[in-house]
């Protein structure tokens, strides 16, 4: 069985994980939307 401060601990690195992930895709996409302007404009 968990016990609380490993039930705590596995939480706290799912959600740093998931910021983590969050904060990637935010990134890629202003990276992508930047790339897209940068081609759409002559």
């Amino acid at each position: 069985m968990y016990t609380n401060q490993q039930l705590t601990n596995c939480l706290r690195v799912i959600r740093n994980a998931w910021h983590f992930y969050y904060a990637l895709v935010l990134v890629s996409k202003v990276v992508c939307g930047s790339i897209g302007v940068a081609l759409l404009t002559p």
